[in-house]
């Protein structure tokens, strides 16, 4: 445990504390391992230009797979100007979506979530306006990051917000995972108030990723954090959502996919892409499969490629907020770059 905890931090029970740090510094590893490779569809690309990837490692210039050659986005205003010194990057061949980022460091989506935990730590409590605040001013302040892509979700939310709607309404339906790890801090945060911890995770999404498909999705997730901060096994809250059949996402026939090699599962019968209805279930399997060992888990999605930072994201807050700082190897835990901020939950 981190040496400035305060005396009232260390009061906490020490296996709720170690899931509350498991959770979050898992939330930041499995994000940080699979960031050189990120979005690497061609995985005899990623095995050339990386090898197996089990240690952090900094992200090369060069992004063989890389889509910024046809992105774009121009802010109608000043308000909406978001992308500062990166935007020359944009509409480029083999630009790295992460090019500035060091070994250990963090994606956009989680530099977010630290700042959502910052908000939640001074306020003791989660409130949309005070996220907000610090999310504008974050991501229009040159300097802030050093991410070269910017995800579209929040491309929509700062054009609609340079057009002059209200920020709690400039998010557009979404269907991406990246917007799903920034549920993470409320739902630890709320860990002994499901109801609270649903009503808020909820409600934060929907700032960024509304609509049905990111409902769903979310209302997997988050019965699955419940359950395991309240200390259900990861295997027996996955088992439970896939008996119980209440969710579309889990009517995959997991128990036999278990048998089949991974890159078989993701990447053939599920996309590796962002869209939630192949990422979640990647995550449903790789978690099934891979309950018993974190870092095996972990660093088989990065193989996989895709949106394996996303997947990861997840993975391992989940791993964590089940198994504990134990989850994760000596090595993951000292090597992040900036690691998450300890706060108290109510």
């Amino acid at each position: 445990m981190r040496a400035d905890l305060t005396k009232m931090q260390l009061q906490e029970e020490p296996q709720h504390a170690s899931k509350v740090q498991g959770a979050l510094y898992g939330l930041f590893i499995g994000d940080a391992l699979a960031m050189p490779v990120h979005w690497y569809y061609d995985r005899q690309a990623l095995f050339r230009d990386y090898g197996r990837v089990s240690d952090f490692t900094a992200p090369k210039a060069e992004h063989p797979d890389s889509i910024l050659w046809r992105s774009n986005y121009t802010a109608p205003n000043a308000k909406g100007e978001i992308l500062h010194d990166q935007a020359q990057y944009w509409g480029r061949p083999n630009i790295h979506y992460h090019q500035f980022l060091k070994a250990g460091e963090n994606t956009l989506n989680i530099k977010l979530a630290r700042l959502l935990m910052d908000s939640i730590k001074f306020l003791e409590a989660y409130r949309v306006e005070d996220y907000l605040q610090r999310y504008i001013q974050y991501m229009t302040t040159p300097g802030t990051h050093r991410d070269t892509y910017i995800e579209e979700s929040h491309r929509k939310f700062f054009e609609n917000y340079a057009r002059g709607r209200p920020p709690e309404k400039c998010g557009r339906e979404e269907k991406h995972i990246g917007g799903l790890v920034g549920m993470v801090p409320i739902l630890v945060h709320y860990r002994g108030r499901p109801n609270r911890a649903r009503e808020a995770a909820r409600e934060h999404l929907a700032l960024t990723h509304p609509g049905d498909r990111m409902r769903i999705a979310a209302d997997l997730l988050i019965d699955l954090f419940v359950q395991v901060l309240d200390g259900r096994s990861l295997k027996q809250a996955v088992l439970s959502a896939i008996d119980s059949q209440q969710n579309p996402l889990v009517g995959h026939p997991f128990r036999k996919w278990a048998k089949l090699p991974d890159d078989v599962v993701v990447g053939r019968l599920l996309s590796t892409a962002c869209y939630v209805e192949h990422a979640v279930p990647a995550v449903i399997y790789l978690a099934l499969k891979y309950h018993t060992d974190p870092e095996e888990m972990l660093i088989v999605n990065t193989m996989l490629g895709g949106d394996n930072a996303g997947r990861g994201a997840l993975l391992g807050a989940l791993a964590g907020a089940a198994g504990g700082m134990a989850s994760f190897p000596p090595r993951w835990i000292r090597g992040l770059a900036e690691p998450p901020p300890y706060f108290l939950s109510r």
